[in-house]
């Protein structure tokens, strides 16, 4: 090989390593470049409509409901309705053998007839008694008079002494008679008031009688629907005691007012008011919204593990609680049956043609790291004589884009929507913000350049996001 040949080919490696150094540096200066550059999603801020709602879970249950209990201890002998059938008030829904009560209304029928008639027989008593004492007063009268003149015919010497011990015994006699007639006649007085107490006794235990009776029957206390019928005919039913319950027959619904029981968790609680409007959907009946109103919220919370309210406990409980509340259906199908599950979507406050943003652009940055040394003009700027306390001070704000930079502007906010948070100082319609990504969002600077792309993310960009 030649001493040119050898030259040349040096001359040639060391162009080659020119190139390859040349085109290392510029392709770092470039992924330099492009590295400062944050790539991100924006949106223009809007007026529009934002609606706050609560979810709650539930079932669908009648407002009205009764669960005809066992009054008395008995076989079931008659059972007239059946499971989901309508019924009228006053319509009879079972019977409960009734041999012994019904024997004992009949006794105390009887008993209480045996009185008034005596009570007849002594108001009789009373009116002869009566009618024996006036005559035993009028045949006084008469002796009286009789005496009264035999009195001066003997002592003018007219009449013997055997005539006048005759017309004074007379008169004696009357005095007894009348006396006699008088204690008849209270004797009979007595005798027809034990006589009208038997008739208010009698009375009362065929009250108590009627009583035992008609609790073996059991009518329907109001308009309704059969929901629950655990008992058969023939079987034998108990009253409650103490803390034993007693048998239960059947359940009435009244289901012409169809209400939905939910649990609000009690951190929505409080924003649940009485009369606020809700969307009511029912797992049996998919597709289909139904309205109602809020009409009744719980004071009591109740613990969600267990179902009890926190009233009935004496220990406190660190658990998750909810709280009922009851909305009023507006238009309830006719075929809505207690126990349904349902979901309902309360609508807790509305603002209209208010400036609002997507609830992702929202961040939080502390002040300390918002001090941007390179733009000391900013208004976002923090000053650099920031104690600790007020450089760990959390701000909420969102991403302005401003001269292709990402400006920092604190906001307040107000009314939270499913999707859309209300704005109600801070920004104003048609600024450009920040919306995404929720990565880029997280980590993004104030001050830093950014680069607007709005075009639809991958797949994969969006799960890592």
């Amino acid at each position: 090989m030649t001493r040119g040949s050898v030259k040349n080919r040096k001359k040639l490696l060391i162009g080659i390593l020119v190139i390859v150094f040349v085109g290392a540096i510029v392709g770092f200066t470039v992924a330099h470049n492009s590295n400062s550059v944050t790539q991100v999603q924006t949106g223009k801020v809007a007026k529009g409509d934002v609606v706050s709602t609560v979810s709650a879970s539930g079932e669908i249950k009648p407002k009205t409901y009764v669960n005809v209990g066992a009054n008395a201890f008995g076989k079931i002998t008659q059972l007239y309705v059946k499971e989901g059938e309508r019924v009228k008030k006053g319509q009879m829904l079972a019977q409960i053998e009734n041999v012994q009560p019904e024997a004992d209304v009949n006794a105390n029928v009887a008993a209480l007839d045996a009185a008034r008639t005596d009570s007849i027989a002594q108001a009789a008593a009373i009116k002869t008694a009566q009618a024996n004492l006036e005559s035993a007063q009028a045949n006084l009268d008469h002796a009286k008079f009789d005496m009264e003149r035999a009195q001066g015919l003997y002592d003018a010497k007219l009449i013997a002494k055997s005539d006048y011990d005759v017309k004074k015994a007379a008169y004696d006699s009357g005095i007894a008679s009348v006396a006699q007639a008088q204690a008849q006649l209270a004797q009979s007085r007595a005798q027809k008031e034990s006589s009208d107490r038997r008739i208010a006794q009698a009375s009362a235990t065929l009250v108590h009688s009627r009583d035992v009776l008609q609790k073996t029957e059991y009518a329907a206390p109001f308009d309704g629907v059969i929901t629950n019928l655990p008992v058969r005919q023939g079987e034998t039913v108990v009253i409650g005691i103490q803390n034993a319950p007693g048998s239960t027959l059947m359940t009435l619904a009244d289901m012409s007012v169809i209400t939905a029981e939910v649990q609000v968790d009690e951190t929505d609680i409080v924003n649940v008011k009485l009369g606020q409007n809700a969307e009511v959907t029912i797992d049996a009946m998919p597709k289909k919204v139904f309205h109602g109103t809020v009409t009744e919220i719980g004071d009591n919370a109740v613990v969600r593990s267990t179902g009890i309210s926190t009233s009935q406990s004496n220990v406190a409980s660190q658990e998750a609680k909810d709280f009922k509340v009851v909305i009023t259906l507006t238009d309830p199908p006719e075929n809505l049956r207690p126990g349904l599950s349902t979901t309902a979507k309360i609508t807790t406050a509305t603002r209209k043609d208010t400036v609002a943003i997507p609830i992702q652009a929202l961040t939080i940055r502390q002040r300390g790291d918002l001090e941007n040394k390179k733009d000391k003009s900013s208004v976002q700027a923090a000053s650099p004589q920031l104690n600790p306390a007020q450089a760990k001070e959390e701000l909420q704000g969102v991403f302005i884009v401003r001269n292709k930079k990402a400006e920092f502007v604190p906001v307040e906010t107000g009314v939270t929507g499913t999707t859309d948070i209300e704005v109600t100082k801070g920004l104003q319609p048609g600024d450009e913000i920040v919306t995404g990504s929720y990565k880029v969002l997280r980590t993004l600077r104030n001050g830093a350049t950014v680069k607007i792309d709005n075009s639809a993310p991958k797949k994969d960009d969006e799960e890592k996001s």
